[in-house]
């Protein structure tokens, strides 16, 4: 196709596009993530490209992309923008100009010049993570002064069973086995009624949890759970007013109860709840201590694996591989690797 051929397309409008093309092939959080990279490209199209339509889009136009967000372009209040926020950022760009391509909008090969950066291995992995000695007087607060409520149970299928947020969201009523001796939670992937899992079909598994876990979950069930279908007909497990809870509900669970002042301990940061932002609802994600779904799941691998948990059992209640694991999950600083390792050996 020459570029004679190609449709004029505002790049709003082909993002926007791109996203809906997610609706049934991604996760939620994966259209999240392209939704918020790519309000930077159209940002940048409008305010320093010039850019009015997608089929004006040259490599010269993707590399003074990739310098402007690489300086900080779009981060308010930053400089130059870690490496891999930027190998995110470009990556989701590829994929948004070979959608565009699909609808001829652009040249079929214009993603390939989109130079992704070389990260090392450290940059591939985040530093954030929850240590998991902060945990315990978190649920001890929630078990005393918000006991069974709908924040206490999303601490507790996530620390106690290492679920990913999708996970979590995915559980119905039916999914729960909470009677006998033996109480444990059904994950199947369901994408055509809103609720995919991470690994798709491969991600399927049945985890059991402890009789107290399961006390907590019923107690849940019986009280504060409202009695709700979603939008496909499911009857949820963890639901709102509304239905199935949304990712940001479950999000704000960890953001909101990972700061200090929350559960009565003093700030570390020499701020006043009274007036501190972070204290606010609007603020919270932003408090230096406030920690994601994810970070949580990292202390959670870390406490398994400094507890002599193996590394294959592990990945498999946590559904993934031991190589990810190592590599983004499990937290442990040398000495700590090198105690486990000293159980095996420890010679005389």
């Amino acid at each position: 196709m020459s570029d004679d051929d190609l449709v004029a397309i505002p790049p709003k409008e082909a993002v926007d596009l791109h996203l809906d093309s997610l609706e049934d092939t991604a996760a939620d959080w994966t259209a999240t993530g392209h939704r918020s990279h790519l309000r930077a490209w159209v940002e940048w199209c409008r305010e320093e490209g010039g850019i009015d339509s997608m089929d004006e889009v040259t490599g010269r136009d993707i590399y003074e992309f990739r310098r402007w967000r690489r300086n900080g372009g779009y981060s308010r209040g930053k400089d130059e923008i870690a490496a891999r926020t930027l190998h995110t950022a470009l990556s989701t760009l590829r994929s948004f100009l070979r959608t565009c391509a699909s609808i001829e909008a652009v040249p079929e090969d214009l993603f390939e010049k989109v130079q992704l950066p070389t990260l090392s291995r450290n940059e591939q992995v985040s530093d954030s993570w929850l240590p998991p000695e902060r945990v315990p007087p978190i649920l001890d607060y929630l078990s005393s002064y918000e006991y069974a409520s709908r924040d206490h149970v999303i601490w507790v299928l996530v620390w106690h069973t290492g679920a990913r947020l999708g996970a979590v969201r995915a559980l119905d009523l039916g999914d729960v086995d909470l009677d006998g001796d033996e109480p444990g939670l059904r994950y199947r992937h369901r994408p055509d009624t809103g609720t995919p899992l991470k690994n798709n079909e491969m991600g399927e598994r049945y985890n059991r949890v402890s009789r107290r876990v399961a006390r907590v979950l019923q107690d849940y069930i019986d009280g504060p759970r409202k009695e709700v279908t979603d939008g496909h007909g499911r009857t949820p497990l963890v639901t709102t007013k509304q239905g199935r809870l949304s990712p940001t509900c479950i999000r704000n669970a960890f953001y909101r109860w990972t700061r200090p002042c929350k559960i009565g301990e003093e700030c570390p940061h020499d701020e006043d709840p009274d007036t501190c932002e972070y204290a606010r609802h609007t603020g919270m994600s932003s408090c230096p201590s406030a920690r994601s779904t994810h970070d949580v799941r990292k202390g959670r691998v870390t406490k398994y694996r400094n507890d002599g948990v193996p590394r294959g059992v592990v990945a498999d209640r946590l559904d993934c591989s031991e190589e990810i694991l190592d590599k983004h999950y499990d937290r442990a600083n040398e000495r700590e690797k090198a105690d486990r390792r000293w159980e095996f050996i420890d010679e005389d």
